[in-house]
């Protein structure tokens, strides 16, 4: 089985009494983990984080001054099975979730680990709540997506992605740097022109 090595936590790191830290933890110098909040075995976090309540931590790599807000889910497995008509047979699920510095996550989401790679959020990018990032993604840096966005499996997308609210990616595409995607828009192919894309279909009676 290994050996178990003990968790390490910096210089004023605060956690709530209600919160629960696995083996083999690091955790920077200056971060806070809130009420009833789990970072579980093997997880590495930065300094200076802020780390909400009832937020869940697995299977991550978390740079220095990372927020995840209250409730979100970071690093649990992903949606991965091979269908069958007798019975769905689940895949692997091994990777990490990396977030790196000054990644932010709004509250009630969820990033899932990479099936085989890492799921990686890069430098600077901001989530809204409730968006759900699935495994294998790769959000380039300084981007922004909005409330109740998902981006489907193994998707690559560039830098300076901003993404209206309840948009979508689907999953196996290339999205070049420099993109915007306006509210309630589906992205169905790949991108490899910077621009503004949008595929509103407008409420009718």
């Amino acid at each position: 089985r290994g050996t178990v090595r003990p968790t390490k936590i910096g210089d004023g790191v605060k956690t709530d009494n209600l919160s629960q830290i696995g083996h083999n933890v690091q955790i920077g110098d200056n971060t806070y983990i809130g009420s009833n909040s789990i970072v579980e075995s093997n997880v590495m976090i930065g300094e200076n984080c802020v780390i909400g309540s009832f937020v869940i931590v697995k299977n991550s790599l978390i740079s220095n001054n990372v927020n995840i807000k209250d409730g979100s889910k970071i690093g649990l497995k992903g949606f991965g099975f091979i269908p069958n008509k007798n019975k769905n047979t689940r895949t692997p699920h091994v990777g990490k979730v990396i977030l790196e510095e000054g990644v932010e996550i709004g509250a009630n989401s969820t990033i899932d680990r990479g099936s085989l790679s890492n799921t990686v959020i890069g430098k600077n990018t901001f989530l809204d709540n409730q968006v759900h990032i699935a495994h294998n993604v790769i959000l380039g840096q300084n981007s922004a997506i909005a409330a109740s966005c998902a981006i489907a499996g193994s998707t690559k997308i560039g830098k300076n992605f901003q993404m209206g609210g309840l948009s979508g990616v689907l999953g196996h595409l290339d999205v070049c740097d420099n993109v915007t995607v306006g509210a309630h828009t589906l992205i169905t192919k790949n991108i490899t022109k910077p621009g503004n894309y949008i595929g509103i279909m407008p409420a009718q009676e």
